[in-house]
């Protein structure tokens, strides 16, 4: 079991309560992480963990098994497989894994059968990927009562805008600061409007430039991969109080290496930062005023709300909030919800309770 299905089962509290109702759970199948949120009494159960999965054989029987998540990157880091990398499944054959990891996760943490489901599903203009996670949310054992889908960049915006829908109801534009794509997109009372997608600033990427500039720093004396870039990215980035951290690796032919990262993931993350301000400066907004001027003058007045993982970086928020400000030359708020990595999931539990409760199933 990992250390997040551990939380989530601490967390877990028994619940004698019966209903004909199904259960409302909101789904977010991601490129890093995938996130379930389930109501467990007056509050949510949260299962959060690795999108990865690794195969094995039973030493016994010799039957095919399946570990996914922490385990699976822990215990396998030679032949896990990511099957989101990209943010859809690629092909059939990244859809039947893609499928295999996810029913693993349903049964391992219990989750109802009988239950109205709404998936937050990226803005990717890729019909095929698409059409494959459809395949996948079609065919798993939950969601017997419906299935719905909307965009992660709504639902991650759900909880950072009250505790309730007030997102659906309001006019704001929304920045999702996720691992393989950055997403923006302007709402009117639930109405998507301008999507804007980029594989050019991406968190993956950010992994990769942390890789380089470790080796870069350490003269060359230091080589990591990207897991360990994304596992230094995760624990050490900081805008606020960013400390210098230590590391030891093996060398080869016997012996270790202690070394001392100064620079390499601020200076990865800054440059992200920028990069991501100049898309959302220089292409979304432009086109969103072009389009629709009056709901461009209305949303700026508003927070923009960021999502996803990057947005998980402490002090990420004020320097988006400061450098796109002064890109456009005028005093720009950004807001972000208290725990991004839950967010999209507990947007969609939010709009699933919300179809429950109006009988739309």
């Amino acid at each position: 079991m990992s250390e997040d299905d551990e939380d989530a089962e601490s967390e877990t509290t028994a619940d004698d309560t019966t209903s004909d109702e199904p259960t409302p759970i909101g789904v977010k199948l991601g490129s890093t992480r995938t996130v379930l949120a389930i109501p467990d009494g007056d509050g949510l159960r949260t299962v959060k963990t690795l999108t990865c999965l690794a195969t094995y054989e039973d030493a016994i029987t010799g039957e095919e098994k399946v570990l996914y998540g922490e385990e699976a990157a822990r215990e396998y880091p030679d032949r896990v497989q990511y099957t989101l990398r990209s943010g859809l499944p690629e092909d059939e054959d990244r859809a039947e894994l893609t499928a295999t990891f996810f029913e693993s996760v349903i049964e391992a943490n219990d989750v109802p059968e009988d239950s109205a489901v709404v998936y937050a599903i990226p803005t990717i203009d890729n019909e095929e990927g698409l059409a494959n996670l459809e395949s996948v949310i079609e065919g798993s054992s939950i969601g017997q009562a419906l299935i719905r889908s909307y965009p992660e960049s709504l639902c991650g915006a759900v909880p950072a805008l009250g505790d309730d829908l007030e997102a659906v109801d309001d006019i704001f534009v929304t920045v999702n600061l996720g691992s393989t794509n950055l997403e923006a997109a302007a709402y009117r009372r639930g109405e998507q409007l301008a999507p804007f997608t980029t594989g050019a600033v991406t968190g993956n990427e950010v992994d990769r430039m942390i890789a380089n500039y470790v080796e870069e720093e350490t003269q060359g004396r230091v080589n990591i991969d990207t897991t360990t870039a994304r596992e230094y990215k995760e624990t050490h980035a900081d805008f606020e109080s960013f400390e210098p951290f230590t590391d030891i690796i093996q060398q080869p032919g016997g012996g270790s290496h202690e070394f001392t990262i100064e620079r390499s993931v601020m200076d990865a993350v800054d440059e992200y930062v920028d990069d991501a301000v100049e898309e959302i400066a220089n292409a979304f907004l432009p086109e969103l005023a072009n389009d629709h001027i009056k709901v461009y003058q209305l949303a700026l007045d508003q927070p923009i709300v960021l999502t996803g993982g990057m947005t998980c970086i402490p002090g990420i928020v004020e320097e988006f909030e400061e450098r796109l400000s002064e890109s456009l030359q005028r005093d720009v708020s950004a807001v972000a919800p208290d725990d991004p990595s839950l967010s999209a999931a507990v947007g969609a539990q939010r709009i699933a309770q919300r179809l429950v409760d109006a009988d739309a199933y």
